[in-house]
């Protein structure tokens, strides 16, 4: 009895774990960096890694308050890291995102497309 329960709750779990939305692989070609809540440095990080890597070309994209963030992430790869960069374009937009309540919010964001 006490084995058929715990493969029961195994089941249980896996079909959990199967019903989940998984998250699709990124492209390991796509050099977008999205800037969220950790540190400028930690992006700064990965935009130089992408770099090193062989991109010609690192976008990052932003949105809300972290839009500065992003910015400061360029500046500080621009002026710190590696001098010959070029900033290639920033696009501006406004993004609608649906919140928890079912209302449409309005989002500003920000691409911000570096060269080298």
């Amino acid at each position: 009895m006490e084995e058929e329960s715990e493969i029961a709750e195994i089941n249980a779990e896996a079909t959990a774990l199967a019903e989940k939305p998984q998250r699709t692989a990124r492209d390991p070609n796509d050099n977008t960096i999205y800037v969220g809540k950790k540190s400028a440095m930690s992006y700064v990080l990965a935009v130089v890694t992408q770099f090193n890597n062989g991109a010609k070309e690192v976008s990052i994209k932003a949105r809300g308050k972290v839009i500065s963030r992003a910015v400061d992430v360029a500046e500080i790869v621009k002026s710190r890291f590696i001098a010959d960069l070029k900033i290639k374009a920033i696009n501006i937009s406004t993004e609608e995102l649906l919140s928890e309540d079912g209302s449409m919010n309005k989002v500003s964001a920000m691409e911000i497309v570096l060269l080298r």
